[in-house]
Parts: structure tokens; sequence; C-alpha cells
């Protein structure tokens, strides 16, 4: 399943100018926020959550929050998610990928994720 969000960059600067780290901590969790130093990284992570959540048909609500997908980087710089050890079990993501960019005041992702199948007790 594929999930894809573009985010204009000024909206998540004009909530994080407004808000401070009050916004920063309703969507990151803490090493995201050490991580994501300019603008348009946080508004990269910001795409990247709403991609991830539309990969796994919830969106952001209830089912899966934002503070659920946490972002991190691979050793290579290529980023990547893992989901809170809460979720991974209702989820079973046997793998993922994930693409991160911004340009012309833009910030786009796009989340692939193959689940694996619910485990069944057949009797």
């Amino acid at each position: 399943m594929i999930g894809v969000d573009l985010v204009k960059i000024s909206r998540i600067e004009k909530m994080v100018e407004r808000f401070g780290d009050k916004a920063l901590k309703r969507f990151l969790n803490e090493s995201e926020i050490k991580e994501a130093k300019k603008i348009e990284s946080i508004a990269g992570y910001w795409a990247a959550k709403e991609a991830i959540s539309k990969a796994l048909k919830t969106g952001i609500g209830k089912e899966l929050g934002f503070k659920d997908i946490i972002i991190y980087k691979e050793s290579s710089g290529a980023p990547n998610f893992r989901l809170h050890p809460d979720k991974e079990k209702k989820f079973n993501i046997r793998s993922s990928s994930l693409s991160i960019s911004h340009d012309g005041g833009f910030a786009i992702a796009v989340a692939a994720v193959e689940l694996g199948s619910p485990a069944s007790h057949e009797g």
C-alpha cells in the first residue's frame, strides 16, 4: 500500500512561529525534534507521518496518531519509520519504505508498506 502527502512549508512555519515548541510537541517525538532542525525538515516529517497514515489506510486520528509514528534516519541518512510498540502488532508491517523531499516551498513524502497477514486461529 502506498500513501503520499504534500504540505506547504509556509503553513508549518506559521504554526511553529505561532505556537513554538508546543506545536512541535503535538506531532513530533523528542528524537524527531532533535533531528529536524530546519523548517523544511519539520514540514517533511509532517508530510511523512500523513503519508504513512494513508498507506496504513487510517489517516491521522484515534486509530493512529502523529506520535505513534516515529521517523528516524538510517546510517546511510535515508529516512525510515517505525511504529510505537503499542501499534506494531496492530498493523503487522512486514516491510516499508519512506521518501521525503522538499523544493519550491513544498514538502512531499511517499510511504510504501507491505503488511503481513493477521494471525488467524481457524479451528
